[in-house]
């Protein structure tokens, strides 16, 4: 049996395709957006479809932008000869928030994965070695702690290597405000071995 009319029920539907929304969540969106004014709705859609029209990837590292290159990399302050490389945009957007970092990324868009047939042609490791002629010091590997992100920090570290260039990997471990009892040992293993002096 059908819980709503076929424009109720398309909009749900096409809400719960977004990620990490569920069915109540997306039910909740879809009664929001109906009780919304209508100009509100149509500024709602003539964004987002100009969003996807206008945004392309940063021509230096591949970040998300809507001009040529992003503002990380036409900020003159930030350190050229550090790149830290990440698996996409939303690990970018984590470490800026912290305000620390002050080189610059490289958006790889993925991760190596075998298993599911992306392999180094599939994400943005051509880019990247090509950026890595100028004048790069160190290159920062920040990719997920995941299998996915492994295979393709070795894979990067094994590419860079070669050239001279310092590469590093972030270091990983015990989150804070976690209990040591609850961590698997690769987490536990991996604070150890990227412990600091106090």
């Amino acid at each position: 049996m059908e819980l709503y009319s076929g424009y109720i029920g398309k909009l749900i539907e096409e809400l719960e395709r977004l990620p990490g929304i569920g069915a109540k969540s997306a039910q909740r969106m879809a009664f929001y957006l109906i009780n919304l004014p209508p100009e509100r709705v149509k500024r709602l859609a003539d964004t987002m479809m100009e969003a996807r029209a206008n945004i392309r990837q940063c021509s230096e590292c591949c970040n998300l932008t809507d001009k040529e290159v992003c503002p990380i990399c036409s900020n003159t302050s930030r350190d050229k000869s550090v790149i830290m490389v990440v698996e996409n945009t939303r690990d970018l957007a984590a470490y800026e928030k912290t305000g620390k970092y002050k080189g610059v990324y490289h958006v790889l868009h993925g991760a190596i994965s075998p298993m599911i047939g992306i392999g180094p042609g599939d994400i943005k490791l051509k880019e990247l070695i090509v950026r890595l002629e100028g004048d790069v010091q160190e290159v920062i590997i920040a990719t997920n702690s995941s299998l996915e992100g492994e295979t393709t920090a070795m894979y990067i570290s094994k590419l860079v290597k070669p050239t001279g260039i310092k590469v590093t990997r972030i270091a990983s471990g015990v989150p804070v405000g976690g209990d040591l009892e609850y961590i698997d040992e690769v987490t536990l293993l991996r604070a150890l071995e990227g412990r600091i002096e106090l």
